[in-house]
């Protein structure tokens, strides 16, 4: 029912509105049909009765525009009503001008009711912020803490029905997690010891331990959060021009309406009738249907993003989603799932396999790179646990792009791509992998093998894809700096328009540079998408970095203007689904209101139209706006494949 989403405020407006629109009808009845002549027929008595219902529904306004006036911020839309009015009140036309206010009043209360709606699927974002934490001691105790208390590394009891605190990894049970907040999926995923968990998110009925792996300000409640409360400060293209409009067109209507008032009079006489026309000319200029349509149409773009689960840092980019040109993108855990797995062990003559791996992670032992955990992944299936030595690691060296080099028990170890045996002129056989990548493992540059390991490709990329072109892209481009046999194996697994292997970051800043520079000929926008560290940069210059909000890294998330808080690559094509439909609403909402109020604006200087068209043109226009604002507050763009 709409009472129970009325706010306070907003009911005691609606009391006042029903209040004054009594006592007006209760005096419209008798002035209109003649009832009480003696009374409607004197103007002093007529104009002290229809104060009273004015003043009930009118001194909120009147404050409004003493203020302004006081802040020297004189041509706002209240100033505008409070002018026609008392203008209308100088003619004669005391029922006309308690109509101005009592609508305008209506159409206020109205906007502000469809902003507080619009408002709701993202404030309901705020109801993930956790209340408490239960830790639990080291005696099996627990106490309940600020969610901002807890420590990395605490064990936390997650009961059923509670929020996840903060990111962490399941130490022991079993539930199912409902993460609809967050990634707009209504159903719950199950999660069991082992399983990396994201704050926010709601337990289900199982009792969960969990080890906390970010603090607080960290976690990913606390970025939503802070992502949700930035995201009106940046404003689109549109909302801009609303703004410069509204800040030269309201002076210059309210010239017109002096001049209308005071120039033609000088040559007809007829000086109340001119003034009439100068009151319904202040009321038509009121630009409240564009100053508040268009942004609350950007609003309600960025609240139907997030249903989805697709955050939006601003309206801005909202609008630039809506013209997407080219797509670009990162290849490992943003096209392909990111979890490595080693499918072959190919060893030179006299080593054997176990020897390989061993040796392989044991140099890898302190890397967080999704190559080495594999690694270390498959020699643990093995039953080895030798090489998982760090004690025996020194003077381990990334090389970017390349790989890395470690030594191991006093031996030099060379873990990488065919450029890091080349650099180091070490004798090796390459190897023709496909869609693997080809991990080459050395010692005191003799030659041990290779490793092949292979990342699957999310299931949902093709289909992602082929959605993004459908949606009007011109070309999607992955970029990687695996080998040029893996990046073609993938895109053409994917349908990707065009490959670029083996880059370093910055050869992808550079790659980025250039198409950046090409598209500036057609108009239309670059869109990255990526979730590593090193696409940081990357998202930051293009025209919209998306970044994969659940496995990205903090680097990425920070950087990009869009995160996708499920990774799911279907919320790409889905965005601009939402971003089509906003833009297309706040066009037809400018066009719509400027065409009715420049032909009644042109009426009412002629006088063919009254103080009713008046009140039309502003707040029945500005009505119908807003409720064609409000269809994205009920749009939800359609997954690719199922329409």
């Amino acid at each position: 029912m709409v009472e129970h989403t009325l706010t306070k405020k907003q009911k005691k407006r609606l009391r006042k509105i029903l209040l004054a629109g009594v006592i007006y009808a209760g005096l419209m009845i008798p002035d209109h049909t003649g009832a009480l002549p003696s009374v409607f027929g004197n103007r002093a008595a007529s104009l002290f009765l229809y104060l009273i219902p004015y003043l009930i529904i009118g001194s909120p306004v009147l404050r409004g525009a003493f203020l302004g006036i006081k802040n020297h911020q004189l041509l706002d839309e209240q100033f505008l009503m409070i002018l026609a009015s008392i203008g209308a009140f100088a003619t004669g036309e005391t029922s006309e001008a308690v109509a101005v206010m009592l609508f305008y009043q209506i159409g206020e209360w109205f906007q502000d009711f469809a902003v507080t709606r619009s408002r709701r699927s993202i404030k309901n974002l705020l109801d993930i912020a956790p209340e408490f934490a239960n830790v639990e001691g080291a005696d099996g105790s627990v106490r309940t803490v600020d969610p901002e208390d807890v420590l990395v590394g605490d064990t936390l009891v997650i009961r059923p029905g509670e929020k996840i605190p903060v990111d962490g990894v399941v130490t022991d049970g079993s539930s199912l997690i409902n993460t609809a907040a967050l990634t707009g999926e209504s159903v719950p995923r199950s999660v069991s010891a082992g399983s990396e968990i994201i704050s926010g998110c709601i337990n289900g009925d199982g009792l969960l331990k969990m080890r906390a792996a970010k603090k607080y300000d960290d976690s990913t409640v606390s970025r939503i959060l802070e992502l949700v409360e930035n995201a009106s400060e940046k404003k689109s293209r549109t909302e801009n021009f609303i703004t410069r409009f509204a800040r030269y067109y309201t002076p210059l209507v309210v010239l017109g309406a002096v001049i209308v008032a005071f120039i033609p009079p000088v040559f007809t006489g007829n000086w109340m009738t001119w003034i009439y026309r100068a009151c319904t000319f202040l009321v038509i200029s009121c630009p409240c249907a564009l100053v508040l349509s268009v942004p609350l149409a950007f609003f309600g773009g960025i609240g139907a993003a997030s249903k989805i689960g697709v955050l939006v840092k601003g309206s801005n980019y909202l609008e630039l989603m809506a013209n997407p040109g080219t797509v670009v993108s990162d290849k490992t855990g943003t096209l392909t799932q990111g979890n490595f797995k080693v499918t072959r062990v190919i060893c030179a003559d006299g080593v054997q396999e176990n020897d390989l791996l061993e040796t392989a992670a044991a140099a890898e032992g302190m890397s967080t790179h999704p190559i080495a955990k594999s690694i270390r992944e498959a020699l643990c299936a093995r039953g080895c646990s030798s090489g998982m030595n760090t004690s025996i690691v020194s003077d381990t060296e990334n090389r970017t792009g390349r790989g890395l080099t470690a030594t191991v028990s006093g031996s030099k170890v060379y873990v990488g791509n065919e450029k890091l045996m080349e650099e180091n002129h070490i004798n090796f056989t390459p190897e023709k992998s496909g869609a693997a990548t080809v991990v080459y493992v050395a010692k005191d540059r003799q030659y041990l093998g290779a490793i092949l390991i292979r990342d699957e490709v999310k299931p949902e990329a093709r289909g992602a894809i082929a959605a993004m072109k459908q949606e009007g892209i011109s070309s999607f481009v992955m970029l990687t700096g695996d080998r040029k046999s893996v990046g073609d194996a993938v895109g053409r697994e994917l349908g990707v328009d065009q490959v670029y292997p083996e880059l370093l970051p910055q050869d992808k800043v550079a790659r980025v540079e250039e198409m950046l520079a090409k598209r500036k000929e057609s108009g239309r926008r670059l869109v990255f998408v990526g979730d590593g560290i090193n696409d940081a940069p990357v998202l930051t210059r293009a025209d919209v970095g998306i970044a994969m909000g659940s496995m990205g890294s903090d680097a990425a998330i920070e950087a990009a203007d869009v995160v996708i808080m499920d990774d799911n690559l279907n919320k790409i094509p889905m965005t601009v689904q939402v971003a089509k439909k906003t833009v297309r609403i706040s066009k037809e909402n400018i066009i719509f209101a400027l065409a009715v109020k420049m032909l009644i604006l042109v009426l009412g200087a002629a006088g063919l139209a009254g103080m009713w068209a008046a009140v039309f043109a502003d707040v029945g226009v500005a009505v119908l706006c807003i409720l064609n604002s409000m269809r994205l507050l009920a749009f939800r763009p359609v997954l690719p494949g199922t329409a």
